[in-house]
């Protein structure tokens, strides 16, 4: 489970995480966020992204490159290392945590902790490049998750068809 960070940002890099780097293996993604960690995430970068095509990677980053940071680093106040704890709908809120990340073999459940105890689950076959909703209030239980479809490149046949304007019909 990776907690806050809103969906626009962290869904893009697991789905591609899961699609490319780590080849649809959901084991692998699980064992790399999970279990190869101490503590938690300060954040997800772009390293995730490693093996998915270059169109995909510069769609969500415009080419710009940042690397995943563990929380691995830090130091207790009394000095003693770092440990996991376990998050609570109260220890969330005291952190300011707004946003639950649950990996499923279907897909990622999405929570809105400020809303919900649980979300909508968005399939790993989704496009990472889609358009995904930072409004906790429609990541509600029941709904489909507020995702829209990415828009087709400038230069593909479709968006070249769509910008030709009307058509007329030719008689032969």
């Amino acid at each position: 489970m990776q907690l806050d960070g809103v969906p626009s940002h962290h869904l893009p890099l697991l789905l591609t995480a899961y699609q490319w780097r780590f080849a649809r293996d959901l084991h692998a993604l699980r064992h790399h966020l999970i279990e190869d960690v101490a503590v938690g995430w300060d954040e997800l970068g772009t390293d995730l992204l490693d093996g998915a095509p270059r169109s995909v990677v510069q769609a969500l980053t415009g080419g710009e490159h940042w690397p995943s940071r563990t929380l691995d680093h830090l130091i207790a106040p009394d000095s003693s290392p770092p440990v996991r704890m376990t998050v609570t709908e109260t220890t969330a809120d005291a952190l300011g945590m707004h946003w639950g990340y649950i990996l499923h073999p279907t897909g990622i459940e999405v929570i809105s902790l400020v809303h919900q105890d649980i979300g909508p689950l968005v399939d790993w076959n989704t496009d990472p490049r889609s358009v995904f909703s930072d409004d906790p209030v429609r990541w509600h239980t029941g709904a489909l998750p507020p995702i829209t479809a990415p828009a087709p490149p400038r230069n593909s046949p479709a968006a070249a068809a769509n910008s030709a304007g009307p058509r007329r019909a030719v008689r032969r």
